[in-house]
């Protein structure tokens, strides 16, 4: 990264749903779409212990300019050469030497349809960028490499791209996107970016630039029970940033660079409060040891998920406007109800029969927990139980409640409550999506 710059239907606590008269006649079953497969995290660092070999042989550093980046282009290029893509060296100059982008498309797809997905492949002239970018060049390389192996058939047609001299502000992104044509562009349905996926100290960040893409990787960490946060530190400093500024919708995953981990992020993520998310980020220490491989593994996980799902058609991201609070909000133990606000404004009319409450609370036993959706009326609808047979941890879930008869805009609540004593927990998140 550059310094520069399962949705759950309302239960029969929101009584007045009656069962249907009559059994439906079975559906004939829809074709059946191989889901995206688990990414070897050992593949995956495979690739980063060749990036950090090429960088040894080359004074440390693979940055743009340098020889130790043109072999690290030749090397992610024969790989994917080797695989079946189809793959294009674009090149460009910048601070008078010769940079490249390698793109590669996987046959097939409508061409007038795009999910690409990317990350840059220069490092710093400081040191081997294995995290800043090496991580995000291997998960997404990996995950490409995955495609070809499952001979994937998508829908949509699937490109890959690594970026030169993002280090100098983005120069190889924007090159890409400056020469593409509006007609080319506008065929872009997605670009993800991969910019630091395992950071040694890490957290789990999701880019909040596109609200389905967004969904798409929250709903990958919520089956893993992985509380997430909006993205901030790296608004603007990565590849998705020329790609938005031309109106393509941006996703992406990051673990964090220099910010520091405070003790509420140590506690849903494990790791170090106090310390940076990647205290070697952009010196000599960003090694082959400077890396953790749960995140590594879990955000490889994630780039497949989504872009299996997002080209195959298996997963269609709800569309509407979201509204979203990421206070943390401390639950007490047996105690009174808490409650979190989210403002609404400018959805003309009332909120939808199928209003999406996406809830996210750490907690350690689920079962005493009481939750409403409390509408700008005070209204209350109730989306879930306390139960003594629910011993699970957490609540990552979307419901959704029928909220035809209330007015879209106001201050709408979430309401949680602990009702039994013994545990402790917080809500993260939650959100409504129109």
């Amino acid at each position: 990264m550059t310094a520069i710059g399962a949705a759950t239907a309302l239960s029969a606590a929101l009584v007045g749903a009656s069962p249907a008269a009559t059994a439906a006649a079975p559906a004939a079953p829809a074709p059946t779409v191989a889901a995206a497969p688990d990414i070897p995290v050992a593949n995956v660092k495979a690739h980063l212990s060749q990036l950090q070999s090429i960088a040894t042989a080359n004074s440390g550093n693979r940055a743009h300019g340098r020889p130790g980046y043109k072999a690290s282009v030749d090397y992610v290029k024969g790989k994917l050469d080797a695989a079946g893509y189809t793959t294009t060296l674009q090149q460009f100059t910048s601070s008078g030497a010769t940079g490249w982008n390698l793109i590669a498309d996987w046959p097939g797809g409508d061409a007038n349809h795009v999910v690409m997905s990317g990350a840059h492949l220069d490092s710093v002239t400081a040191g081997p960028g294995i995290n800043d970018d090496g991580s995000g060049t291997a998960g997404t390389l990996e995950v490409a490499l995955a495609v070809s192996r499952a001979g994937l058939q998508p829908t949509k047609h699937l490109r890959f791209g690594w970026f030169g001299a993002e280090e100098l502000g983005m120069i190889g992104s924007k090159y890409y996107v400056n020469n593409l044509p509006s007609a080319e562009r506008s065929k872009i349905d997605a670009y993800l970016n991969f910019d630091m996926i395992g950071s040694p100290n890490p957290g789990y960040f999701v880019y909040d630039d596109n609200a389905p893409l967004e969904t798409v990787f929250k709903d990958f960490f919520a089956t893993k029970g992985i509380p997430t946060e909006i993205e901030t530190e790296g608004d603007g400093r990565s590849d998705h940033a020329p790609f938005k500024s031309a109106g393509v919708p941006v996703g992406g995953l990051f673990s964090g660079a220099d910010y520091i981990k405070t003790a509420a992020q140590a506690q849903k993520w494990g790791g170090t409060s106090g310390q940076a998310f990647d205290a070697c980020y952009h010196r000599s220490c960003d090694t082959y040891a400077n890396l953790n491989d749960s995140a590594l593994d879990n955000n490889s996980d994630a780039i497949a998920y989504a872009v299996w799902n997002l080209s195959t058609g298996t997963t269609t991201p709800p569309s509407g406007t979201v509204f979203e609070n990421t206070a943390d909000v401390t639950i007490p133990d047996a105690g009174a109800a808490v409650t979190s606000s989210v403002t609404v404004s400018g959805v003309a009319g009332n909120a939808p029969s199928a209003l999406q409450v996406g809830v996210n609370i750490v907690h350690t036993y689920r079962g005493d927990l009481v939750i409403d959706l409390v509408a700008p009326d005070g209204s209350t609808y109730r989306l879930k139980n306390s139960s003594g047979s629910d011993s699970a941890d957490n609540v990552n879930t979307t419901y959704t409640v029928n909220a035809s008869s209330e007015v879209a805009n106001g201050v709408w609540k979430l309401k949680v409550q602990d009702v039994a004593s013994a545990d402790t927990g917080y809500l993260n998140s939650w959100k409504l999506t129109f």
